[in-house]
Parts: structure tokens; sequence; C-alpha cells
């Protein structure tokens, strides 16, 4: 069971949801939902193993299927919920949008830029926002069918397999829960992405070259929930895509 004293209001049906919809045939392992309440969620216990290269490259295979199950649209939330979606604690705007940069401009980089960050990093998002508004970060990929929160502690090594807990599900560019892996480091990483690659036909040209782009997303929002340098590295990262 997970129980946070303090919890915003939702949070937990928005997390059974998230974990519902991830749930596809061939995908990423995702742990099993026992209960929820508007208090706690209760999920089936995980016994973590050490990593190993082939469970690595086994869910950078299943992952790619994962993305490719869709999402209406890019900033969609899981199909059929209407409650308010979460990173961490703190509340997300899920409407959906036709372009990928719109959304990844105005519903993940300004609204915690402005929580962040001072004029002058403002102004640096503001200017990659644009340019994401403007469509020149867009590619032909469908909306793909986000974890959303894919950092290393999500990402849990069983006798299973690699299984997912915790996710921010909405529908966005693949290429965002690549970039918080490679933010945050995960065992064999290297595999991980390599194995997605190559089962993966709509990655755009280039796409490592796209990953610090994806990456300043979560910067900021730890700059919201932590402070210290994670602003001063989110403007950093921005800048090298204006």
């Amino acid at each position: 069971m997970k129980r946070r004293l303090g919890a915003p209001a939702g949070l937990f049906a928005a997390e059974a949801a998230g974990l519902a919809w991830l749930r596809v045939p061939g995908g990423a392992r995702i742990v099993a939902v026992i209960d929820v309440s508007d208090d706690a969620i209760t999920l089936e216990r995980l016994q973590p193993v050490a990593p190993t290269r082939v469970a690595a490259h086994a869910f950078g295979e299943a992952l790619a299927v994962t993305h490719d199950a869709g999402a209406p649209a890019f900033g969609a939330a899981p199909d059929g919920f209407l409650g308010q979606s979460f990173i961490a604690d703190l509340p997300l705007e899920t409407t959906p949008e036709p372009s990928w940069g719109r959304f990844f401009a105005t519903q993940r980089l300004l609204p915690f830029a402005h929580a962040a960050l001072g004029r002058s990093g403002l102004d640096v998002i503001e200017r990659l926002a644009q340019r994401l508004s403007d469509g020149v970060f867009d590619d032909d990929a469908a909306p793909a069918r986000l974890h959303g929160d894919l950092w290393s502690g999500n990402v849990m090594f069983t006798p299973a397999g690699v299984t997912l807990i915790d996710p921010s599900a909405h529908g966005g560019h693949r290429l965002s829960d690549l970039a918080m892996l490679a933010l945050f480091g995960a065992p064999f990483l290297d595999d991980i992405l390599d194995a997605y690659a190559t089962a993966s036909t709509v990655l755009p040209a280039g796409w490592r070259t796209l990953i610090g782009l994806h990456q300043v997303y979560p910067l900021l929002v730890h700059a919201v929930l932590f402070g210290g340098g994670y602003g001063a590295e989110a403007v950093a990262t921005a800048r090298q895509y204006l």
C-alpha cells in the first residue's frame, strides 16, 4: 500500500488510471493495482533483483510497443480519465493539442518556468517555447503513450523483467520518456536505448541530439520541487536549442 499524508486530491486516481492505460499487449510490464481510494493506492509487491543487460534490452523493445499504442492527441490524459493529472505532487494540464511543440511549450515548459525562474531565465524558456510553438521541432510521429516520469526510480528490475511504477501518463513525444531515462541515469541505459531504437520505426533523424530538448521539462519540474541548480541547468540546456 502507498499512502501519502497531505497528497493532493485525485493523485492516486490519476496514478491508477495511468497504470491501467500503460498496460498494453507486448508492452512494458506495469505494476498491478490491487485497490485505490482517495487517500491510498495498493499495488502488487515487487521483488527487486540485480539489473541485467538482457532485461534492459527486453525493456527497450517493450517500451517501444507501449509508446506505439498511442494517444488521441499530444497532451491527452489516459483514456476515460477526467480528473487532475500530476507530475510528483504538482498538477499538470492535459488539454489535447494537434502539435507536439505547442503542447510541450504551453503545458510543460512555460508553467514550470514561471514557477521556478527569474526574468533572465524565463526569457530563455519563452524564446524556446516560441520556437516549439512554431513547429521547429515537430515531426510526423503520432502521439505516443508515455509513462511521463520515467526516471530510474520508477524502472524496477524484477524477476519478471523491468516493471514500471508511478507514472505521469499522457500523450506526448516518445523522446520525452527516453530523455528522462538519460537525464537521471538507468542501469544499462545504452542497451535500453539501442534496443528501443532498433524496435522503433518512428524516431526522428538525429534523435539523440534532441534528448536535451526534452530534458528541459523534467529539469524545470525539479527546479520547482527542489530548487538548487536545476533551474540554471534547465536554462543552459534550453539555450542549446535557440
